[in-house]
């Protein structure tokens, strides 16, 4: 069984990821952001390497997805391979950060992987205002999300929300970060749980 997080930059996936990896007794799935050798370089000058960081994301998100499928386990993954193609890809060409040609080779060798692809069983949104992104970015500390701009990531939540709207891949759960703080509050967690567990019992 395959469980997706998608979300903005801040939203929770991570936490989620671990939390309810530690719940389910579940194999949990980490976005690379530690290794990545792109991301300090993209935060500080995002047109010169959009396309490589893209391209690094791309990778290590099918590597998983592969791997993920080989595996006759209970997988939770931090972020999906949708989320990079459908969401930071075209936002940061929309940006002028991507050039046209980069942005179409990038789209073609997606479609090909896709093509290869099975998506997750179950897939969970984390939606979220700006000012709860902007407050848990800043909670976390990361030194390369320091230069994140606002319209940056109100760009990117237009474009989850017009991708979810449209998600047709298979079931979808989600969940308003807004209302519910389950990293300090163990009832919104346990309204989470019993949210998947009627999603996953639909499942089989």
């Amino acid at each position: 069984m395959h469980i997706a997080i998608a979300g903005n930059i801040g939203s929770g996936k991570t936490t989620l990821t671990g939390m309810l990896a530690k719940h389910y007794n579940w194999e949990a799935h980490y976005e690379d952001v530690e290794e990545n050798p792109y991301l300090d370089d993209f935060y500080s000058e995002m047109q010169r390497w959009s396309f490589n960081l893209q391209i690094y994301f791309l990778n290590s998100r099918f590597r998983q997805v592969v791997d993920i499928r080989k595996e006759d386990k209970k997988v939770i993954q931090d972020r999906t391979i949708y989320e990079d193609a459908y969401i930071f890809a075209p936002n940061l060409h929309a940006m002028g950060l991507m050039t046209s040609r980069d942005f179409d080779n990038y789209m073609s060798l997606f479609h090909l992987m896709e093509s290869f692809l099975q998506p997750p069983d179950l897939m969970i949104y984390l939606r979220a205002s700006i000012p709860t992104l902007v407050d848990q970015i800043q909670k976390r500390g990361r030194q390369y999300e320091n230069n994140i701009r606002l319209d940056y990531l109100n760009r990117l939540n237009e474009r989850y929300e017009a991708w979810i709207s449209n998600y047709d891949r298979g079931k979808l759960l989600i969940i308003d970060i807004d209302r519910n703080r389950f990293p300090e509050n163990p009832e919104d967690l346990g309204e989470i749980i019993n949210k998947i567990d009627a999603e996953i019992n639909g499942l089989f």
